[in-house]
């Protein structure tokens, strides 16, 4: 019994003099973690600063705050070493770990941890499908507006580059004076509509001029169409793949979208650890697709990127939800566990620590922190959300092609003509800009034969 009271009175003196004005200074590290630690300036913020600040101001004790050497939490290697933060707080280097530290069993057998003072649980994030009011056309989605207005800018340069390949070229139309020109503009644009289903619509150019660029353009909506279903399929596979994934099961069922954790976190151990076989096979994807990622941002990118699912505590994955507006998390959460301070093995400062954190949460600071550092505020939606559509610049190759091939074609309905007008000179002993210009009246216009008549009745004069 007295030595009962002995140890009593040791750890009561231990712990007034620890939290006297006196008391020395205590050393406390920390993690840059977002919202829990970030950097302004110099200085720190986030919720375990603040939290820090209100536990010195109840138990009245002065603090000097750093940043833990290797940004890691806390994890014991193959030789049972630990790094991080446990790692400082076992050999003394730190009094205390205010940071998001799980509670594990692994680590309450090295250190001593308070009463939690943030509950939660595993969950996964994803980024949203495409909104429901939007599916009006979805037929649209592939293409951006600036595709679509440069496949209709394109549409009406071919159209009109037949109509004038169909009017130069003598091959396509031989005697204006006689013959009935076959590609009117109308018939230019129905012919090349045609090409763009896939089905054709007669009658064909007959020049070389006119097929170069009928090839061309029956190569360039080959194309197209196929980049616009790929494109198509792709985003309707994603958008439904997207809405089924609800569950940990879901995600384990699938394998179009990749998952991963942080790894060697509690997260990864967890599934490791499991002996639920959903889990299980959750862990050997990660394992076989090697998809873990060295910390939260690294994860929370690559969801904003697509096509990926980052596994981690709700809590955090709620920030990141906060934060940007593209992503959701599945309702559905696993393994509860909780945030402490961790101490070393005996300290008195536990117990008061504990006290106090039991006050803050009874007093509702705790929840005044939380809806603090966790209010929603969409920031960067617009710069990190990657479109799905193509752009331009994604089929500028196409677009080159087409446009070289139409000009080729031009080139070669003017030589055709001019090949015409200087036989035709040759033949009448005439200047062969002259037949050149009296061969353009008479297929853009109606003045070539009296312009001709003209010239004829004043050289015989």
């Amino acid at each position: 019994m007295k030595l009962c009271m002995a140890l009593f009175v040791c750890v009561a003196v231990l712990t007034a003099w620890f939290f006297t004005a006196d008391a020395k200074e205590l050393f406390i590290t920390t993690i840059k973690d977002e919202p829990y630690a970030m950097s302004k300036g110099s200085e720190l913020e986030g919720y375990c600063i603040d939290l820090i600040s209100e536990l010195s101001k109840k138990l009245g004790f002065k603090y000097n705050l750093h940043l833990v050497k290797d940004n890691r939490y806390g994890a014991m290697d193959s030789s049972g070493n630990w790094n991080g933060m446990i790692g400082e707080v076992i050999r003394g280097e730190a009094d205390l770990a205010v940071a998001p530290l799980t509670v594990t069993a692994v680590r309450e057998r090295f250190v001593d941890m308070t009463t939690p003072f943030i509950q939660t649980g595993l969950s996964f994030i994803l980024r949203e499908a495409t909104d429901p009011e939007d599916s009006t056309f979805s037929l649209l989605a592939p293409f951006s507006t600036d595709m679509w207005i440069g496949i209709i800018i394109a549409f009406l340069l071919t159209g009109f580059c037949i109509f004038l390949v169909g009017r130069i070229s003598p091959s396509e139309w031989a005697e204006p004076d006689t013959e009935e020109h076959s590609f009117t503009l109308l018939h230019s644009f129905w012919y090349i509509t045609g090409a763009l289903t896939l089905q054709g619509a007669g009658p064909h150019p007959k020049a070389l001029s006119g097929r170069v660029v009928s090839a061309i353009w029956w190569l360039f909506s080959v194309l197209l169409l196929a980049c616009y279903l790929c494109n198509l399929k792709s985003a309707l596979n994603s958008n439904s793949k997207h809405i089924s994934i609800k569950s940990f099961a879901d995600l384990a069922n699938q394998d179009v979208i990749n998952y991963g954790t942080i790894e060697s976190g509690s997260t990864m151990l967890f599934f490791k650890n499991s002996n639920n076989p959903v889990y299980r096979r959750i862990y050997q994807h990660m394992e076989r697709k090697k998809s873990y990622v060295s910390n939260a941002e690294e994860g929370i990118r690559r969801t904003q990127e697509g096509n990926f699912a980052f596994i981690g505590e709700a809590v955090s994955l709620d920030l990141a939800v906060a934060r940007y507006c593209k992503l959701t998390r599945s309702p559905e959460v696993i393994s509860m566990r909780s945030y402490a301070i961790a101490a070393p093995l005996g300290s008195p400062l536990v117990k008061n620590l504990t006290v106090a954190i039991l006050q803050l949460s009874e007093s509702g600071e705790l929840t005044y922190l939380r809806e603090k550092w966790w209010a929603s505020s969409c920031v960067g939606t617009g710069g990190a959300h990657i479109s799905e559509a193509l752009q331009p610049y994604d089929l500028r190759g196409l677009f080159l092609l087409l446009g070289l091939g139409l000009g080729i074609g031009l080139l070669l309905a003017l030589l055709e003509l001019l090949s015409r007008a200087h036989n035709q000179a040759k033949d009448g002993k005439k200047s062969c800009c002259l037949v050149l210009t009296s061969e353009l009246n008479r297929r853009f216009g109606s003045g070539g034969e009296s312009t001709e008549h003209d010239t004829s009745d004043k050289s015989k004069a």
